[in-house]
């Protein structure tokens, strides 16, 4: 009697593969080396491991599904833009899709349904992850998967790409730093983010080793967008002791603390500098132009495409987790005190 079905992932740690690489074993592709396919298919049979449902041709449609949270910010079109062009130079097209529901962080029953009936060769989520059953569909489909700037912890064998953020976080604040503020405040994204989460920590990291104590309410939850920044920096503006400096997590939040200081009278850096988080467009053609943190999003797009078609072709990555740099760049928003 054959031991418990083991899950693909398990399947290729043993064998020392990828999990593409034992989907095209288990699904009958011939593009795998004879060895490993011998190594691969003696650990399906040991466990009993055969495919559950049809899986779609070999031949792939050359098509690449990218699944985004929000599809209307700045944010996600330089996203699109670095995978459409890697795509389109290798000859793939992209069909471009959101998760429904603002809270959502995983794309409905019926995408795996939509995604086989297409004929997708890839899968790239932004800013998204995926259940263990939908995983193991996608194993079983023989559809591999990166993630970009990943919502949770990745699977093991699901590599992904992202950026330096907490040494964003840290650079940003030490900017501020410099400039001699010491009452610095922080406006995050949403909490349950990792980079939000990693921005965050690099500016505490950054107030602590300066020797400055965080002062009650200097830490305002936001979301990434305008209004957010808006919201919260009305509020800081508000409290007895309001700071000198905000750091927002995002380009978009801090454009909206512009114009909450701009209703208030108030001068972008004269009364209150800010530093943003991404390099937006917007960001170099606000007034003054914004001091920000550059998050390579056309680059991890592009990489990610990269890695994504290394795996449609059968190929080993090198790495699982790959991260880029995010270096501050210096504009008119800041000024020292």
């Amino acid at each position: 009697m054959p031991t418990q079905r083991a899950t693909l992932s398990e399947i290729a740690t043993a064998a020392g593969v990828s999990i593409p690489t034992v989907s095209k074993v288990l699904n009958g592709r011939p593009d795998v080396a004879p060895a490993t396919r011998q190594r691969v298919q003696a650990l399906l049979d040991r466990r009993g491991y055969t495919a559950r449902r049809a899986v779609r041709p070999s031949d792939g449609a050359g098509l690449i599904d990218l699944v985004l949270r929000d599809l209307g910010s700045p944010w996600a079109m330089q996203i699109i833009d670095g995978v459409e062009e890697h795509a389109f130079r290798a000859g793939m097209a992209v069909v471009v899709s959101a998760v429904h529901g603002r809270h959502r962080s995983r794309p409905d029953r019926q995408w795996i349904e939509q995604l086989s009936a297409r004929r997708c060769d890839g899968v790239l989520l932004v800013l998204s992850d995926l259940s263990d059953s939908q995983q193991e569909q996608l194993d079983e489909l023989g559809i591999p998967v990166v993630i970009i700037d990943p919502a949770g912890q990745p699977r093991p064998g699901i590599p992904s790409v992202g950026a330096t953020n907490w040494a964003g976080g840290v650079a940003a604040t030490e900017h501020l730093l410099e400039l001699g503020h010491e009452r610095i405040a922080v406006i995050s994204g949403p909490g349950e983010v990792p980079c939000s989460r990693a921005r965050v920590d690099g500016y505490r990291a950054a107030m602590n080793a300066a020797g400055h104590k965080i002062p009650p309410g200097y830490v305002r939850a936001g979301d990434f967008t305008a209004p957010a920044g808006y919201r919260e920096t009305n509020a800081l503006i508000d409290l007895p002791d309001p700071p000198t400096a905000i750091f927002a997590c995002s380009d978009e939040m801090a454009l909206g603390a512009y114009e909450a200081l701009y209703e208030r009278g108030l001068r972008v850096p004269h009364d209150l500098s800010i530093v943003g988080f991404d390099d937006l467009d917007a960001a170099r053609w606000s007034i003054p132009p914004l001091t920000t943190v550059r998050q390579p999003l056309t680059e991890m797009a592009s990489m990610a495409t990269r890695m994504l078609r290394t795996l449609i072709d059968g190929e080993e990555l090198g790495g699982e987790r790959i991260e880029l740099a995010t270096p501050l760049v210096i504009r008119d928003s800041t000024r020292a005190i």
